[in-house]
């Protein structure tokens, strides 16, 4: 029996950070500190310059000559290619996952979206709709392709957090189910210009901020 190769150090540093930036405990443009992050896991400077490289990659932060690196800002112009490059490549995922599809995919997947429709905050929440998406997508068999959409998703995931940092408020996500009724039904095409839609829909929402003023930000389904 194979063991899952443990997580590098360079790799769990990457994973924390990511997971902070993500969620907004570490915002747009702070520094990040190459010795205070060194001191706090324990690591040589080798494995967090290693784990600053991998944030890159994933657009999370970037270099600055002489200066080291920086979480990075975002706006609606990247929230919008997000959305597009998402709509384009998971229903690419999705038609290639089809014909790999099982009733326990589907079922599990069922049950991720009821989770996630009975969640009490916002990372609850991802963590659902993250999970069905990797469930339904998977079976493409594209390791590449899917690592691709991973950092895209973990892109749209900071807008998520940013928009409903303070009043999160559950729902009900009728398109996860509309894609899993399409599926089952051998319904490909429904089911991935329905997955399209669903990730590719930018609104906007008005959100309270300081002295119960309003702000306008912009609203993604996940």
């Amino acid at each position: 029996m194979k063991h899952a190769p443990e997580e590098t150090q360079s790799v769990r540093i990457a994973r924390v950070l990511a997971d902070r930036i993500i969620s907004g405990e570490i915002p747009p443009g702070a520094r990040l500190r190459q010795d205070h992050i060194a001191a706090e896991f324990g690591a040589s400077h080798v494995p967090v310059r290693e784990a600053f490289r991998e944030l890159q990659t994933q657009g999370l932060a970037e270099s600055e000559p002489r200066r080291g690196f920086r979480v990075t800002d975002f706006d609606v112009a990247e929230l919008r290619e997000v959305a597009d490059m998402r709509s384009s490549l998971e229903s690419l995922a999705l038609r290639r996952a089809a014909p790999n599809m099982t009733r326990a995919i589907l079922q599990e997947a069922e049950e991720v979206t009821r989770h996630g429709d009975s969640a009490s905050t916002v990372r609850d929440w991802e963590a659902a709709n993250r999970r069905f998406h990797r469930l339904i997508l998977s079976p493409c068999r594209m390791p590449r392709l899917l690592r691709t959409i991973d950092d895209l998703q973990a892109a749209s995931a900071r807008f998520l957090f940013a928009a409903w940092r303070r009043d999160w408020e559950a729902r009900t996500d009728h398109d996860h189910r509309a894609i899993l009724d399409a599926l089952r039904k051998g319904q490909t095409d429904l089911a991935c210009a329905t997955l399209a839609r669903h990730v590719g829909w930018i609104g906007k929402r008005k959100t309270a901020v300081k002295n119960a003023e309003l702000r306008e930000t912009y609203e993604i389904p996940g």
